[in-house]
Protein backbone atom coordinates (compact mmCIF):
# COMPACT_ATOMS: atom_id res chain seq x y z
CA UNK A 1 0.00 0.00 0.00
CA UNK A 2 1.44 3.40 -1.05
CA UNK A 3 0.79 6.23 1.39
CA UNK A 4 1.55 9.90 1.04
CA UNK A 5 3.06 11.63 4.05
CA UNK A 6 1.30 14.98 4.33
CA UNK A 7 3.46 17.78 5.72
CA UNK A 8 1.52 19.00 8.78
CA UNK A 9 1.29 22.46 10.29
CA UNK A 10 4.58 23.20 12.03
CA UNK A 11 3.50 26.23 13.97
CA UNK A 12 2.43 29.88 13.96
CA UNK A 13 0.74 30.10 10.59
CA UNK A 14 3.71 28.78 8.61
CA UNK A 15 2.50 27.67 5.16
CA UNK A 16 5.79 26.66 3.54
CA UNK A 17 9.33 25.69 4.46
CA UNK A 18 12.64 24.95 2.76
CA UNK A 19 13.72 21.32 2.36
CA UNK A 20 17.20 21.55 3.88
CA UNK A 21 18.25 17.91 3.79
CA UNK A 22 16.78 14.47 3.16
CA UNK A 23 17.99 12.03 5.80
CA UNK A 24 16.79 9.07 3.70
CA UNK A 25 16.71 8.20 0.00
CA UNK A 26 14.24 6.43 -2.24
CA UNK A 27 14.32 2.69 -1.58
CA UNK A 28 15.32 3.04 2.09
CA UNK A 29 13.43 1.13 4.75
CA UNK A 30 12.29 3.52 7.46
CA UNK A 31 10.84 2.97 10.90
CA UNK A 32 8.24 4.84 12.88
CA UNK A 33 9.68 8.03 14.41
CA UNK A 34 12.87 7.81 12.33
CA UNK A 35 14.02 11.28 11.18
CA UNK A 36 13.28 11.62 7.48
CA UNK A 37 13.99 15.24 6.61
CA UNK A 38 15.17 18.59 7.96
CA UNK A 39 13.08 21.58 6.92
CA UNK A 40 13.75 25.23 7.65
CA UNK A 41 10.90 27.56 8.58
CA UNK A 42 11.39 31.28 9.00
CA UNK A 43 12.12 30.66 12.69
CA UNK A 44 13.97 27.39 13.19
CA UNK A 45 15.12 24.08 11.77
CA UNK A 46 12.47 21.37 12.21
CA UNK A 47 13.03 17.64 11.92
CA UNK A 48 10.27 15.60 10.31
CA UNK A 49 9.88 12.00 11.59
CA UNK A 50 8.30 9.06 9.83
CA UNK A 51 4.86 8.01 11.00
CA UNK A 52 5.01 4.41 9.75
CA UNK A 53 7.40 1.58 9.07
CA UNK A 54 7.86 0.99 5.36
CA UNK A 55 9.90 1.67 2.23
CA UNK A 56 10.39 5.17 0.80
CA UNK A 57 9.20 5.08 -2.80
CA UNK A 58 9.11 8.77 -3.72
CA UNK A 59 10.66 12.00 -2.44
CA UNK A 60 8.55 14.86 -3.78
CA UNK A 61 11.13 17.64 -3.32
CA UNK A 62 14.81 18.18 -3.96
CA UNK A 63 17.16 19.78 -1.46
CA UNK A 64 16.57 23.52 -1.48
CA UNK A 65 12.98 23.26 -2.77
CA UNK A 66 10.10 24.95 -0.96
CA UNK A 67 7.66 22.43 0.52
CA UNK A 68 4.04 23.36 1.14
CA UNK A 69 2.17 22.58 4.34
CA UNK A 70 -0.77 20.15 3.82
CA UNK A 71 0.87 18.83 0.64
CA UNK A 72 2.61 15.44 0.16
CA UNK A 73 6.24 15.46 1.30
CA UNK A 74 7.16 11.87 0.43
CA UNK A 75 5.50 8.54 -0.31
CA UNK A 76 6.06 5.33 1.60
CA UNK A 77 5.04 1.74 0.89
CA UNK A 78 3.53 0.16 4.01
CA UNK A 79 1.87 -3.08 4.99
CA UNK A 80 -1.92 -2.96 4.74
CA UNK A 81 -2.31 -3.45 8.49
CA UNK A 82 0.01 -0.59 9.34
CA UNK A 83 -2.33 2.20 8.25
CA UNK A 84 -5.46 2.79 6.23
CA UNK A 85 -5.58 4.17 2.71
CA UNK A 86 -6.83 7.52 3.91
CA UNK A 87 -4.16 7.64 6.66
CA UNK A 88 -6.58 9.29 9.04
CA UNK A 89 -3.96 9.76 11.69
CA UNK A 90 -1.65 11.59 9.32
CA UNK A 91 -4.51 13.73 8.08
CA UNK A 92 -5.62 14.54 11.61
CA UNK A 93 -2.09 15.56 12.56
CA UNK A 94 -1.87 17.83 9.53
CA UNK A 95 -5.20 19.48 10.28
CA UNK A 96 -4.57 19.91 13.99
CA UNK A 97 -1.03 21.18 13.61
CA UNK A 98 0.11 18.82 16.35
CA UNK A 99 3.84 18.89 16.96
CA UNK A 100 6.25 17.25 19.32
CA UNK A 101 9.74 18.01 20.54
CA UNK A 102 12.62 16.02 19.10
CA UNK A 103 15.64 14.99 21.10
CA UNK A 104 17.43 18.08 19.82
CA UNK A 105 14.72 20.34 21.25
CA UNK A 106 13.20 21.22 17.88
CA UNK A 107 9.55 20.80 17.00
CA UNK A 108 8.37 17.98 14.76
CA UNK A 109 4.94 16.65 13.77
CA UNK A 110 3.39 14.45 16.44
CA UNK A 111 2.80 10.87 15.36
CA UNK A 112 -0.85 9.81 15.05
CA UNK A 113 -2.16 7.75 17.89
CA UNK A 114 -3.53 4.99 15.64
CA UNK A 115 -0.27 4.30 13.85
CA UNK A 116 0.97 1.01 15.33
CA UNK A 117 4.74 0.58 15.08
CA UNK A 118 6.00 -2.54 13.33
CA UNK A 119 8.82 -4.66 14.74
CA UNK A 120 12.22 -3.58 13.44
CA UNK A 121 15.26 -5.82 13.49
CA UNK A 122 18.74 -4.65 14.39
CA UNK A 123 19.75 -5.43 10.82
CA UNK A 124 17.27 -2.89 9.52
CA UNK A 125 18.28 -0.23 12.01
CA UNK A 126 22.00 -0.64 11.37
CA UNK A 127 22.03 -1.75 7.76
CA UNK A 128 25.27 -1.11 5.85
CA UNK A 129 25.70 2.36 4.36
CA UNK A 130 23.27 4.06 6.76
CA UNK A 131 23.89 5.67 10.12
CA UNK A 132 21.56 6.85 12.84
CA UNK A 133 22.59 10.40 13.69
CA UNK A 134 21.12 13.84 14.32
CA UNK A 135 21.56 16.63 11.73
CA UNK A 136 24.06 18.34 14.06
CA UNK A 137 26.23 15.22 14.14
CA UNK A 138 25.93 14.79 10.36
CA UNK A 139 27.07 18.39 9.95
CA UNK A 140 30.13 17.75 12.13
CA UNK A 141 30.93 14.67 10.04
CA UNK A 142 30.77 16.74 6.85
CA UNK A 143 33.03 19.41 8.37
CA UNK A 144 35.65 16.70 9.08
CA UNK A 145 35.13 15.07 5.66
CA UNK A 146 34.09 11.86 7.41
CA UNK A 147 31.85 9.19 5.88
CA UNK A 148 29.44 8.87 8.78
CA UNK A 149 28.37 5.37 7.74
CA UNK A 150 31.89 4.18 8.61
CA UNK A 151 31.79 5.57 12.18
CA UNK A 152 30.92 3.07 14.96
CA UNK A 153 28.03 4.52 16.95
CA UNK A 154 27.97 4.19 20.74
CA UNK A 155 24.50 5.63 21.25
CA UNK A 156 21.21 3.77 21.54
CA UNK A 157 20.61 1.39 18.60
CA UNK A 158 24.06 2.29 17.25
CA UNK A 159 23.31 6.02 16.95
CA UNK A 160 26.40 8.05 16.06
CA UNK A 161 27.18 10.77 18.61
CA UNK A 162 29.43 13.84 18.40
CA UNK A 163 31.99 12.05 20.58
CA UNK A 164 32.04 9.14 18.11
CA UNK A 165 32.94 11.50 15.24
CA UNK A 166 35.70 13.10 17.29
CA UNK A 167 37.08 9.72 18.36
CA UNK A 168 37.05 8.56 14.73
CA UNK A 169 38.94 11.68 13.61
CA UNK A 170 41.42 11.49 16.51
CA UNK A 171 42.15 7.87 15.63
CA UNK A 172 43.12 8.95 12.12
CA UNK A 173 40.73 6.52 10.45
CA UNK A 174 40.81 6.38 6.63
CA UNK A 175 37.99 8.25 4.95
CA UNK A 176 36.64 7.01 1.64
CA UNK A 177 35.00 10.36 0.91
CA UNK A 178 37.94 12.59 1.81
CA UNK A 179 38.85 13.48 -1.76
CA UNK A 180 35.30 13.97 -2.99
CA UNK A 181 34.13 15.78 0.16
CA UNK A 182 37.00 18.26 0.27
CA UNK A 183 35.65 21.69 -0.66
CA UNK A 184 36.88 23.06 -3.94
CA UNK A 185 39.24 26.01 -3.96
CA UNK A 186 37.49 29.36 -4.18
CA UNK A 187 37.36 30.76 -7.68
CA UNK A 188 36.13 34.02 -9.11
CA UNK A 189 32.62 33.85 -10.51
CA UNK A 190 32.56 33.59 -14.28
CA UNK A 191 28.97 34.77 -14.43
CA UNK A 192 26.33 36.22 -12.15
CA UNK A 193 24.73 33.82 -9.69
CA UNK A 194 21.22 34.32 -8.35
CA UNK A 195 19.96 32.61 -5.23
CA UNK A 196 16.70 33.00 -3.35
CA UNK A 197 16.67 34.72 0.03
CA UNK A 198 14.92 32.21 2.27
CA UNK A 199 14.50 31.02 5.82
CA UNK A 200 16.29 32.95 8.54
CA UNK A 201 17.87 35.38 6.07
CA UNK A 202 14.46 36.32 4.67
CA UNK A 203 13.07 36.94 8.15
CA UNK A 204 16.09 39.04 9.09
CA UNK A 205 15.67 41.14 5.95
CA UNK A 206 11.99 41.85 6.67
CA UNK A 207 12.68 42.58 10.34
CA UNK A 208 15.51 45.01 9.62
CA UNK A 209 13.52 46.87 6.93
CA UNK A 210 10.60 47.22 9.33
CA UNK A 211 12.86 48.43 12.15
CA UNK A 212 14.71 51.02 10.08
CA UNK A 213 11.58 52.34 8.35
CA UNK A 214 9.48 52.73 11.53
CA UNK A 215 11.98 53.44 14.34
CA UNK A 216 13.98 56.71 14.44
CA UNK A 217 17.38 55.44 15.59
CA UNK A 218 20.06 57.40 17.41
CA UNK A 219 23.45 56.04 18.44
CA UNK A 220 25.40 56.68 21.63
CA UNK A 221 29.00 55.41 21.98
CA UNK A 222 31.02 54.93 25.15
CA UNK A 223 34.29 53.41 26.34
CA UNK A 224 34.43 50.76 29.06
CA UNK A 225 37.48 49.87 31.12
CA UNK A 226 36.82 46.19 31.82
CA UNK A 227 40.23 45.33 33.31
CA UNK A 228 38.76 44.41 36.71
CA UNK A 229 35.88 42.51 35.13
CA UNK A 230 38.29 40.38 33.10
CA UNK A 231 40.23 39.64 36.30
CA UNK A 232 37.02 38.58 38.06
CA UNK A 233 36.07 36.28 35.19
CA UNK A 234 39.54 34.75 35.24
CA UNK A 235 39.15 34.02 38.95
CA UNK A 236 35.68 32.46 38.58
CA UNK A 237 36.34 30.54 35.36
CA UNK A 238 38.07 27.42 36.78
CA UNK A 239 35.29 26.78 39.29
CA UNK A 240 32.66 27.19 36.58
CA UNK A 241 34.52 24.89 34.19
CA UNK A 242 34.68 22.24 36.93
CA UNK A 243 30.86 22.31 36.85
CA UNK A 244 30.81 22.06 33.07
CA UNK A 245 29.88 25.74 32.59
CA UNK A 246 31.56 27.99 30.04
CA UNK A 247 31.99 31.44 31.54
CA UNK A 248 32.39 34.36 29.13
CA UNK A 249 31.98 38.07 29.78
CA UNK A 250 28.44 38.03 28.36
CA UNK A 251 26.68 36.94 31.60
CA UNK A 252 28.18 39.98 33.37
CA UNK A 253 27.07 42.34 30.61
CA UNK A 254 23.56 40.90 30.80
CA UNK A 255 23.30 41.01 34.58
CA UNK A 256 24.60 44.58 34.72
CA UNK A 257 22.05 45.54 32.08
CA UNK A 258 19.18 44.02 34.06
CA UNK A 259 20.29 45.95 37.17
CA UNK A 260 20.55 49.24 35.27
CA UNK A 261 17.09 48.69 33.76
CA UNK A 262 15.62 48.74 37.25
CA UNK A 263 16.58 52.41 37.39
CA UNK A 264 15.77 53.17 33.75
CA UNK A 265 12.87 50.88 32.73
CA UNK A 266 12.20 52.75 29.48
CA UNK A 267 15.17 50.88 27.98
CA UNK A 268 13.16 47.68 28.51
CA UNK A 269 9.93 49.00 27.00
CA UNK A 270 8.11 48.75 23.69
CA UNK A 271 5.89 51.19 21.85
CA UNK A 272 2.89 50.41 19.64
CA UNK A 273 2.93 51.14 15.92
CA UNK A 274 1.19 54.52 16.08
CA UNK A 275 3.21 55.55 19.15
CA UNK A 276 0.21 56.11 21.39
CA UNK A 277 1.05 53.53 24.05
CA UNK A 278 4.25 52.60 25.84
CA UNK A 279 4.53 49.21 27.55
CA UNK A 280 7.11 48.78 30.28
CA UNK A 281 8.06 45.11 30.14
CA UNK A 282 8.21 43.24 33.44
CA UNK A 283 10.71 40.49 32.44
CA UNK A 284 14.16 41.45 31.24
CA UNK A 285 14.61 39.05 28.30
CA UNK A 286 17.98 39.90 26.79
CA UNK A 287 18.53 38.83 23.20
CA UNK A 288 21.98 37.99 21.88
CA UNK A 289 22.79 38.05 18.19
CA UNK A 290 24.28 34.72 17.08
CA UNK A 291 26.04 34.40 13.72
CA UNK A 292 24.94 31.06 12.21
CA UNK A 293 25.48 29.40 8.80
CA UNK A 294 21.83 30.08 8.01
CA UNK A 295 21.87 33.75 8.99
CA UNK A 296 21.55 35.93 12.08
CA UNK A 297 19.44 34.59 14.96
CA UNK A 298 18.63 36.45 18.17
CA UNK A 299 17.56 34.02 20.91
CA UNK A 300 17.03 35.60 24.31
CA UNK A 301 17.79 34.71 27.91
CA UNK A 302 14.51 34.95 29.78
CA UNK A 303 14.11 36.78 33.13
CA UNK A 304 17.73 37.83 33.51
CA UNK A 305 16.70 39.94 36.52
CA UNK A 306 15.99 36.71 38.42
CA UNK A 307 19.07 34.71 37.35
CA UNK A 308 22.55 34.39 38.81
CA UNK A 309 25.70 34.82 36.73
CA UNK A 310 26.02 31.03 36.72
CA UNK A 311 22.46 30.51 35.50
CA UNK A 312 22.86 33.15 32.79
CA UNK A 313 26.07 31.46 31.60
CA UNK A 314 24.27 28.12 31.34
CA UNK A 315 21.47 29.66 29.28
CA UNK A 316 23.90 31.46 26.98
CA UNK A 317 25.73 28.19 26.27
CA UNK A 318 22.48 26.35 25.59
CA UNK A 319 21.10 29.03 23.28
CA UNK A 320 24.36 29.51 21.38
CA UNK A 321 24.75 25.79 20.69
CA UNK A 322 21.09 25.50 19.69
CA UNK A 323 21.32 28.46 17.31
CA UNK A 324 24.52 27.28 15.62
CA UNK A 325 23.15 23.78 15.05
CA UNK A 326 19.82 25.14 13.79
CA UNK A 327 17.91 23.74 16.77
CA UNK A 328 16.87 26.90 18.60
CA UNK A 329 13.21 26.66 19.53
CA UNK A 330 10.63 29.29 18.55
CA UNK A 331 10.06 29.99 22.26
CA UNK A 332 13.71 31.01 22.65
CA UNK A 333 13.31 33.52 19.83
CA UNK A 334 10.13 35.12 21.20
CA UNK A 335 9.51 38.00 23.59
CA UNK A 336 12.93 39.64 23.70
CA UNK A 337 12.94 43.05 25.41
CA UNK A 338 16.46 44.38 24.70
CA UNK A 339 19.43 43.01 22.74
CA UNK A 340 23.23 42.69 22.68
CA UNK A 341 25.34 42.21 19.55
CA UNK A 342 28.88 41.03 20.29
CA UNK A 343 30.39 42.20 17.02
CA UNK A 344 33.78 42.47 18.71
CA UNK A 345 34.05 38.69 18.71
CA UNK A 346 34.66 38.95 14.95
CA UNK A 347 36.46 42.30 14.94
CA UNK A 348 35.71 45.99 14.90
CA UNK A 349 35.26 48.54 17.66
CA UNK A 350 32.28 50.74 16.79
CA UNK A 351 29.00 49.84 15.07
CA UNK A 352 25.53 51.27 14.51
CA UNK A 353 23.29 48.34 15.49
CA UNK A 354 19.71 48.11 14.25
CA UNK A 355 17.04 47.79 16.93
CA UNK A 356 15.21 44.48 16.97
CA UNK A 357 11.61 45.68 16.73
CA UNK A 358 9.50 45.97 18.93
CA UNK A 359 12.38 46.48 21.37
CA UNK A 360 13.56 49.99 22.19
CA UNK A 361 17.33 49.58 22.40
CA UNK A 362 20.32 47.45 21.40
CA UNK A 363 24.04 47.62 22.19
CA UNK A 364 26.98 46.47 20.07
CA UNK A 365 30.10 45.35 21.95
CA UNK A 366 33.40 46.10 20.23
CA UNK A 367 36.55 44.05 20.60
CA UNK A 368 38.64 44.41 23.76
CA UNK A 369 41.99 46.16 23.29
CA UNK A 370 44.91 46.68 25.63
CA UNK A 371 45.44 50.45 25.49
CA UNK A 372 47.45 53.02 27.46
CA UNK A 373 45.47 55.06 29.98
CA UNK A 374 46.35 57.45 32.80
CA UNK A 375 45.77 56.18 36.34
CA UNK A 376 44.82 58.30 39.37
CA UNK A 377 48.45 59.27 39.93
CA UNK A 378 48.96 60.33 36.32
CA UNK A 379 51.05 57.32 35.36
CA UNK A 380 50.39 55.54 32.07
CA UNK A 381 49.21 51.95 32.48
CA UNK A 382 47.85 49.28 30.14
CA UNK A 383 44.09 48.79 30.52
CA UNK A 384 41.57 46.49 28.81
CA UNK A 385 39.28 48.83 26.88
CA UNK A 386 36.06 48.03 25.03
CA UNK A 387 34.07 50.41 22.86
CA UNK A 388 30.28 50.00 23.02
CA UNK A 389 27.64 51.50 20.74
CA UNK A 390 24.01 51.89 21.79
CA UNK A 391 21.08 52.48 19.42
CA UNK A 392 17.86 53.76 20.94
CA UNK A 393 14.32 54.45 19.77
CA UNK A 394 14.32 58.25 19.75
CA UNK A 395 10.53 58.41 20.03
CA UNK A 396 10.69 57.27 23.64
CA UNK A 397 14.38 57.47 24.70
CA UNK A 398 16.19 60.81 24.74
CA UNK A 399 19.94 61.27 24.73
CA UNK A 400 20.15 62.19 28.40
CA UNK A 401 18.31 59.06 29.51
CA UNK A 402 20.53 56.87 27.34
CA UNK A 403 23.68 58.51 28.73
CA UNK A 404 22.59 58.10 32.35
CA UNK A 405 21.54 54.49 31.79
CA UNK A 406 24.85 53.70 30.06
CA UNK A 407 26.81 55.37 32.87
CA UNK A 408 25.12 53.14 35.47
CA UNK A 409 25.68 50.03 33.34
CA UNK A 410 29.30 51.10 32.91
CA UNK A 411 29.74 51.50 36.67
CA UNK A 412 28.63 47.93 37.29
CA UNK A 413 31.01 46.57 34.64
CA UNK A 414 34.06 48.66 35.52
CA UNK A 415 33.69 47.92 39.24
CA UNK A 416 31.95 44.54 39.64
CA UNK A 417 31.71 45.04 43.42
CA UNK A 418 29.07 47.69 42.70
CA UNK A 419 27.09 45.03 40.86
CA UNK A 420 27.34 42.64 43.80
CA UNK A 421 26.10 45.34 46.15
CA UNK A 422 22.89 45.81 44.13
CA UNK A 423 22.12 42.14 43.53
CA UNK A 424 18.82 41.06 45.06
Amino acid sequence: MIQEFILPDIGEGIVECELVEWLVKEGDIITEDQPVADVMTDKALVQIPAMHHGKVVKLHYKQGDIARVHAPLFAVETDSDTATTEDTGNKAAAESGAVKKTSDGAEAPAKPGNAAPQPVSNTEQQRPGKALASPAVRRIAREHNVDISQVPGTGKDGRVLKADIQAYVDAGQPNQNAETARPAAKQALKEDRVEAIRGVKAVMAKQMVSSVSTIPHFTYAEELDITDLIALRKKLKPGMEAQGIKLTLMPFFMKAMALAIQEYPVLNSSVNDDCTELTYRSPVNIGMAVDTPGGLLVPNVKNVQQLSIKEIAQEITRLTEAARTGRVSPEDLKDGTISISNIGALGGTVATPIINKPEAAIVALGRTQSLPRFDAQGAVTARDIMQVSWSGDHRIIDGGTMARFCNLWKTYLEDPTEMLADLR
